[in-house]
C-alpha cells in the first residue's frame, strides 16, 4: 500500500492557500472588482494552466462516461462553489465564512454516505466533532459571529458554497483514482468556463481594469494561481490516496494556519486560550485522517 504522507501534506498545503485567501480576496473586492469578475479570471487562468502543464505530463485518455461526470462535478466544484463563495464573502465577513467553511466535512460525511454508501465510525464522527468545536473557538477569539441582516444573504451563499464544495470532493474521488490528476483537472476546469463565462463575462467587461493598482494585482495573481491552480490541483491530488472525509478534514487548520500568520505579522499576539481549540483541532483532524474501524450500522 502506498504512504498517505504525500496526500496528507498535499491536503495541508491546500488549507494553508486557502487561510491566507480569506483576507487576500476581501481585499480585492468590492473596492476593485466585483466578486464574479474575479471567478472569471479565476477559470480561465486556472484553465491555461491547466491544459499547458498537461503538455508536460501523462497523456490519460478520459472516457466519455467519466467526461459527462467530470462536467457534473465542475458545476458543483468550479461554477456554484467559486461564484457564491466570493458573492457570499463580497456580502459577509471573513469570521462568518470561516466559521461556516468548517461544516464542509460534515457535509462530505453526509454525501459520502448518500452517494458512495461509505460506513461511518465513531472514531470519525468524534474527530468531525472535536475538529469543528476548536475551529469555531479558534475563531471566535478573533472575532463574533455576525447575526445581523446585512450579513445574511452572504451568510446563506457561503452555506451552499460549502455544501457545494463538499458535493464536488465525492464525486470527483473515483476520478482521481483512474486518472492524473492534472488530466482531470484540465477538464474540470474547461467545462467550468461554460457555465462560469454566461455568469461573469458582463460584470467583468464593465469593470475599471486600468485603475487597480499592482497591489491588488499581486493579490489578484495569489488567487489565481495559489488559491485555484495550486490548492485545486493540491486537493484533488491528495484525493489519490485518502477519502473526501480526511481531505475535508484539514479545512479545520485554516483557522490556526490564519491565527499564526496574524501572529507572525504581528496583528495578534500568542494566548493561552488558544490552546485548546488547537489541541481540539489537532486531535479531531489525526483521528479523521486514522480512522478505518468501529463501524456503525445505519
Amino acid at each position: 500500500m502506498k504512504s498517505k504522507t504525500p496526500a496528507l501534506l498535499a491536503a495541508l498545503g491546500a488549507n494553508l492557500i486557502y487561510s491566507l485567501n480569506y483576507v487576500v480576496a476581501k481585499g480585492i473586492m468590492p473596492d476593485y472588482l466585483q466578486p464574479r469578475a474575479i471567478i472569471l479570471l479565476r477559470v480561465l487562468g486556472a484553465t491555461a494552466i491547466f491544459w499547458l502543464i498537461s503538455v508536460f505530463t501523462r497523456k490519460d485518455v478520459i472516457k466519455s462516461k467519466d467526461l459527462a461526470l467530470i462536467a457534473l462535478a465542475s458545476i458543483f466544484g468550479v461554477t456554484i462553489n467559486q461564484i457564491l463563495f466570493f458573492e457570499g464573502l463580497n456580502l459577509s465577513t471573513p469570521i462568518n465564512a470561516s466559521i461556516i467553511m468548517v461544516t464542509v466535512p460534515i457535509a462530505v460525511l453526509f454525501f459520502s454516505r448518500i452517494i458512495r454508501k461509505e460506513a461511518l465510525s465513531w472514531i470519525k464522527i468524534l474527530g468531525i466533532a472535536l475538529g469543528t468545536t476548536g475551529a469555531v473557538l479558534l475563531i471566535m477569539n478573533r472575532g463574533r459571529f455576525d447575526f445581523s441582516s446585512g450579513t445574511a444573504l452572504g451568510n446563506l451563499l457561503i452555506v451552499v458554497n460549502a455544501s457545494s464544495y463538499a458535493l464536488y470532493l465525492v464525486l470527483i474521488r473515483p476520478m482521481m483514482l483512474k486518472y492524473h490528476p492534472i488530466a482531470v483537472m484540465k477538464w474540470v476546469f474547461l467545462f467550468g468556463n461554460l457555465t462560469v463565462i454566461p455568469f461573469t463575462f458582463q460584470i467583468a467587461l464593465n469593470s475599471d481594469w486600468g485603475s487597480i493598482p499592482s497591489n491588488i494585482w499581486l493579490s489578484i495573481s495569489y488567487v489565481i494561481v495559489f488559491t485555484t491552480v495550486m490548492a485545486y490541483f493540491l486537493n484533488n491530488y491528495s484525493l489519490q490516496r485518502i477519502s473526501p472525509t480526511t481531505n475535508s478534514a484539514f479545512i479545520y487548520l485554516q483557522p490556526f494556519f490564519t491565527a499564526f500568520v496574524a501572529i507572525l505579522l504581528g496583528k495578534d499576539h500568542l494566548s493561552w486560550h488558544m490552546l485548546l481549540p488547537a489541541l481540539l483541532i489537532f486531535g479531531g483532524v489525526y483521528l479523521i485522517s486514522r480512522t478505518r474501524k468501529a463501524k456503525l450500522s445505519i
